[in-house]
């Protein structure tokens, strides 16, 4: 069976592509000795096979090995036209961890450092009509400080809240094939008051860039730019002004024209502002009612088996009460985002960082070239409302006691992530790193677990302070709150209620229902009803593996029933008066 045969990048898509998905050779390389009996030549036949874009640890790959493995191996066949080979042939991939080496033809095409952004190879003068022959090359090691890699467990087995690991492809793999000129990449810039699309285009090429508008099918404006540089800006003025809102999204269709190139995209017309402490969206307070989604699955691990299970764990957060999440310690596919845009439902950027020693300075190149390329991927996406690069930066002893133990986070490689992304979007507000160490942000957040109601009410009674002057996460040189920034408790909650067993939680699980329901609506009513608070992240929307603390098990079956839940979850806040 073929898996996730959809298109990859519905923001940007072009008629003319073939997905790879399904059987590729397959060889896990355990002593990486591949490159001396050089596997990447044709020919050299691979000693087992895998569905892709499973990655080899899952089940749905066929391999199903969960050990370490820091180097392996794919390869297969694609036939190319004559008439594909005129213009220019680009091979995509959603993902691969952690460094992807790509060979056509037994020659080197390309290589992409980075475990969760996608990227490209042009394989134009690789190919040749008729068979060709595609190998890729991965390599990770979880183990070493200087890659990012998530909840991806650093031991044997799984434990706590790291999880099965991950390594090659575990995204689409696929060609596209473009004319000579054509359009690199777009960013938008939507304007809710003056109702226009301000665009920016890169291409290849010269000649007049096209772009046409509408809303479910009226044509609502058209704009177009000559190009002899390779860039250009103009705006589109849109004839009718449709709101992207939360629960309802509200996209405009585009059609972007190139000589020979059409790219069909879409974008939403929205605003994100901070101001005081609330956060607005169209001029409008909104509470944040977010939860978190890791983005594992049973089967299939870090990779959706299907497009509509990306679709259901939204529909499914939704029906609780839920209003967007925070897709955590991964950098989820664009699809999902596609599903959050088509439903108005709110996402916070982020990155895989934990597996990084942050108390080493050489750690800014394992992070900020990869979070750069995944800003902009992902930049157009209406449901994005914020960046944050860096998740609970401390100490790193509580999370890797392998790890140097005597220092704590550079302060400068965090704030160089923040002023970065800062520079290169400064339409989003940004985070600098989730939880604890501030250095420099624009909202304060922090991550209380605390499962006693009158507790977790003390904690955030003082309006100015919100209980964090004295916390023991903060220390000189580091920013304290001042009682001015938005703030923002994006985790809370996370005890366990275990389906199967003794399951792993924060705190002292519940033990019947009834505890269950008036702990989550004790600890969720003292944020609610705070009108210096802007938002939540509840920890989590399902269990994974030994976590069990989710709303949901781990097959996304609710531990009770949705209509329980939501009317605790979506009381209005004070903050939205």
């Amino acid at each position: 069976m073929i898996y996730r045969l959809e298109h990859p990048k519905p923001q940007f898509e072009r008629e003319s592509w073939t997905n790879l998905n399904g059987i590729w050779q397959f060889e896990i390389d355990r002593e990486c000795t591949g490159l001396d009996r050089q596997l990447y030549e044709n020919g050299k036949t691979l000693s087992a096979s895998i569905n892709v874009p499973f990655c080899p640890q899952s089940k749905l790959s066929g391999i199903g090995d969960t050990d370490f493995m820091k180097s392996v191996w794919y390869k297969r066949t694609v036939n190319v036209t004559a008439d594909q080979l005129k213009g220019r042939v680009f091979i995509h991939f959603g993902a691969v961890d952690y460094e992807a080496t790509v060979y056509v033809n037994g020659k080197k095409c390309g290589y992409h450092k980075g475990g969760y952004v996608s990227f490209k190879c042009e394989a134009t003068d690789y190919l040749t009509v008729g068979e060709n022959e595609i190998c890729v090359h991965a390599t990770d090691n979880e183990k070493s400080g200087l890659i990012p890699s998530g909840k991806q467990c650093y031991k044997q087995d799984s434990f706590g809240c790291f999880y099965t690991r991950t390594t090659g492809i575990w995204q689409t793999v696929w060609l596209e094939f473009v004319p000579k000129n054509y359009i690199e990449k777009v960013k938008y810039y939507p304007n809710v008051d003056e109702g226009s699309l301000t665009v920016m285009a890169w291409v290849k090429g010269d000649g007049k860039l096209t772009a046409s508008a509408s809303f479910e099918g009226k044509a609502c404006g058209e704009a177009a730019a000559d190009i002899t540089c390779g860039y250009t800006t103009f705006t589109v003025k849109l004839t009718e002004k449709h709101l992207w809102e939360v629960g309802k999204g509200g996209l405009y269709d585009l059609i972007l024209t190139f000589g020979d190139d059409t790219v069909k995209s879409y974008f939403g017309l929205r605003s994100v502002e901070l101001r005081g402490k609330k956060f607005m969206l169209n001029g409008k307070s909104v509470f944040q009612r977010l939860v978190l989604d890791q983005g594992f699955y049973p089967d299939g691990l870090y990779t959706a088996p299907s497009d509509k299970d990306l679709e259901n764990d939204i529909d499914l957060a939704i029906s609780m009460g839920f209003n967007g999440a925070r897709p955590h310690e991964k950098v989820f596919e664009e699809r999902f985002f596609y599903h959050a845009d088509r439903k108005g439902y709110l996402l916070w950027g982020e990155y895989a960082d934990w597996g990084l020693d942050h108390t080493r300075p050489e750690a800014i190149y394992s992070i900020l070239p990869e979070w750069l390329e995944e800003i902009d991927r992902d930049f157009n996406h209406p449901s994005i409302i914020g960046w944050c690069p860096e998740n609970e930066t401390e100490n790193l002893k509580g999370h890797r006691p392998d790890y140097n133990e005597l220092y704590r986070q550079r302060d400068e490689l965090i704030s160089t992530l923040y002023d970065a992304t800062k520079a290169v979007d400064p339409t989003r507000p940004c985070i600098d790193t989730s939880g604890y160490y501030h250095v420099k942000t624009d909202i304060y957040d922090v991550h209380d677990y605390e499962q006693v109601v009158e507790k977790f009410a003390q904690t955030f009674s003082d309006p100015k302070t919100l209980g964090y002057a004295s916390s023991p996460h903060l220390e000189q040189g580091r920013q304290s709150y001042d009682g001015n920034l938005p703030f923002f408790v994006s985790e809370y909650g996370g005890f366990v209620w275990a389906a199967h067993g003794n399951g792993w939680g924060y705190g002292k699980g519940p033990e019947t229902e009834e505890e269950f329901m008036s702990r989550l609506k004790g600890l969720t009513d003292v944020l609610l009803d705070n009108p210096n608070i802007f938002g939540y992240c509840y920890t989590q929307l399902y269990d994974i593996e030994q976590e069990q603390n989710g709303l949901c098990t781990y097959e996304r079956k609710p531990k009770f029933p949705p209509e329980m839940i939501c009317p605790i979850l979506s009381k209005k806040a004070a903050i939205e008066d």
